[in-house]
């Protein structure tokens, strides 16, 4: 396996540390959730990876890229190979559901796009196919929305499949879903992941979907990784110490 994504001693400071003394490395195509308390990290963590934020000090290498030294060219190039799925599904509800999926190319054509038609066909081709995935064909051409939270988080996977990343993160995805939903939107990220040798970075609150879906647990607490192990055969009475307020000690990946 090659190394998609590692932190060498990353700290960030907004005044205070948001993240602090993170060492990390992720191969690719493993599947890792980030769990820990609401201000623990997660966000800042996976902000790093596609450089929306960086360092204050240490090292952020992703596919090959130092982040913090990247210059605006080569960010852009970068956030090409990076898919990225937000609790708020940031679809333009007024538009139809295709032309939100054909939105994620939007990196890879020149010039604006007005209008599902001034896409390309083979495009708009695509992001049937990647809607086809998420179960959501029949509602290609319906105003996104109509849909229900479920149905338009998974247009959001949609969306950022069609940028054909490397990484997927996504930032705490099912939080505001039913459970039935998340259990539906995480199990479809897992499929994918393993059809596609997708890297998924996961930031969730649900300790038993975590459990149930993750390769990999990394826990934080106050900026700092204070678990780091394999989901399978991971105690939940040691998972939960992390919202308990009591820090686990490290653990080796195995």
């Amino acid at each position: 396996m090659s190394e998609a994504v590692r932190f060498d001693r990353v700290s960030k400071s907004f005044g205070t540390l948001a993240l602090d003394d993170v060492s990390l490395t992720v191969e690719s195509g493993e599947v890792v959730v980030l769990l820990g308390r609401s201000g623990s990290g997660k966000s800042t963590l996976l902000r790093h990876v596609d450089g929306l934020q960086r360092p204050t000090s240490g090292t952020v290498t992703v596919l090959g890229t130092d982040v913090g030294r990247a210059g605006g060219g080569e960010l852009r190039r970068l956030r090409r190979r990076i898919g990225f799925v937000f609790q708020q599904f940031h679809l333009i509800g007024s538009l139809t559901v295709l032309e939100n999926v054909c939105s994620g190319a939007l990196g890879r054509l020149r010039g604006p796009r007005l209008g599902l038609l001034s896409y390309p066909k083979r495009l708009r081709h695509e992001a049937l196919d990647e809607l086809d995935r998420v179960g959501l064909a029949d509602r290609a051409l319906q105003r996104a929305d109509t849909l229900s939270g479920g149905q338009q988080q998974r247009v959001a996977v949609a969306r950022a499949l069609l940028q054909r990343p490397e990484i997927l993160l996504a930032d705490e995805p099912v939080a505001s879903l039913d459970p039935e939903s998340s259990a539906q939107v995480m199990r479809l990220i897992r499929e994918i992941s393993a059809e596609r040798r997708l890297t998924v970075l996961c930031s969730l609150h649900q300790l038993d979907l975590a459990l149930s879906w993750g390769d990999r647990i990394v826990g934080l607490r106050a900026g700092r990784t204070v678990l780091d192990a394999p989901a399978a055969g991971l105690d939940r009475e040691r998972a939960m110490e992390l919202y308990a307020g009591v820090a686990a000690e490290p653990a080796a990946v195995g």
